[in-house]
């Protein structure tokens, strides 16, 4: 998790553009909830979207990594601008397979062994990216970390870890409600 003024000021950036909502809500994962963290407002606001993509680099930094991973849709603005920040190759990972154009699940060039870290936008469960691990193992290349911008606290680290990938949260739902 990211410590100081980083955070703080990611607290403040998700809250000023709207991404933090209250009220009778449906998840992905089907659970329902009082409050709702919209990533998709943060990560179209460019401000909001510079300051996740610099905390985000700020733990990676110094890690073997070679390429910035993100789930379509929601993963996509917040991996390119990780790719950005840090300097490194962007993989789209699609939730299935393109059978059409030049197919595959993957946009972006990986090698057997390469190092991915994937970058989520709000983890519940942790099941869609867990998905997405599965099929990039299965591509030959290797998962250790994710970082979620907002981690809703309800069982992705632990499923992550299950799996043997590190969960990084840059917020905690705690932190925002």
């Amino acid at each position: 998790m990211t410590e100081g003024n980083g955070k703080r000021a990611l607290i403040d950036a998700l809250k000023a553009c709207g991404a933090v909502k209250f009220g009778d809500f449906t998840l992905a994962s089907g659970k329902k909830s009082s409050y709702y963290i919209d990533i998709k407002k943060a990560s179209t606001d460019p401000a909001t979207l510079a300051v996740i993509a610099k905390e985000a680099a700020k733990v990676i930094k110094g890690l073997d990594i070679d390429c910035i991973g993100g789930v379509v849709l929601g993963g996509v603005p917040l991996a390119t601008a990780l790719s950005l920040e840090a300097g490194l190759p962007l993989v789209l990972i699609r939730k299935s397979e393109k059978d059409y154009g030049t197919g595959g699940r993957f946009v972006g060039e990986f090698k057997n062994g390469s190092k991915i870290l994937l970058i989520e936008d709000v983890t519940t469960s942790g099941g869609s990216v867990i998905d997405a691990i599965a099929a990039i193992r299965e591509a030959g290349a290797v998962v250790d970390r994710v970082i979620t911008v907002v981690d809703r606290e309800s069982g992705a680290e632990k499923n992550l870890s299950d799996v043997g990938v590190k969960l990084v949260p840059l917020v905690r739902a705690s932190d925002l409600i």
